[in-house]
């Protein structure tokens, strides 16, 4: 099985890192921002810069569909799993139309509105993962696994 770990860096990357447990034994590959966070914690990983700043920015949403697109044909991951933000809509429309699986981890700290990125690729994910029972309202189908930090 092979896994795309895709996300800004910061907290979002971070909290896809906390999942190693789930996808240390699997041959992997990382899309994020070519910040100073990214370059030392996956430095041995393998990786690829997408374009930023991303949040609301169309000119960087173009660049990183033509972006998922290349990646994506490449590498043929069979699931994707993010927890945001604006890069992983790219990634998960164009993995959808590719076969891939869609994982969606919505981020802890957003109890009382959801995020814009979970709004966007809510209705096309395999599988919605919530923190905390409160955002169940905004995402109905979502999986609760409590806490994941």
């Amino acid at each position: 099985m092979k896994i795309c770990l895709v996300g800004s860096s910061g907290g979002h990357l971070t909290h896809l890192y906390l999942l190693e447990k789930y996808w240390k034994k699997h041959e992997r590959f990382w899309v994020t921002f070519e910040k100073e966070d990214s370059k030392s914690l996956l430095e041995k990983e393998n990786k690829y810069w997408c374009y930023y700043p991303t949040n609301r920015n169309l000119v960087n949403l173009i660049k990183n569909t033509f972006l998922s697109f290349k990646v994506l044909l490449k590498e043929r991951p069979d699931i994707i799993i993010s927890s945001g933000a604006a890069v992983a809509v790219p990634f998960f429309y164009v993995g959808k139309l590719l076969g891939a699986k869609l994982v969606y981890v919505e981020v802890y700290d957003r109890i009382d509105n959801p995020t814009l990125t979970g709004k966007m690729v809510y209705p096309i994910t395999d599988k919605f993962i919530v923190q905390w029972e409160e955002q169940k309202k905004f995402y109905p189908k979502a999986i609760n696994l409590g806490g994941i930090i």
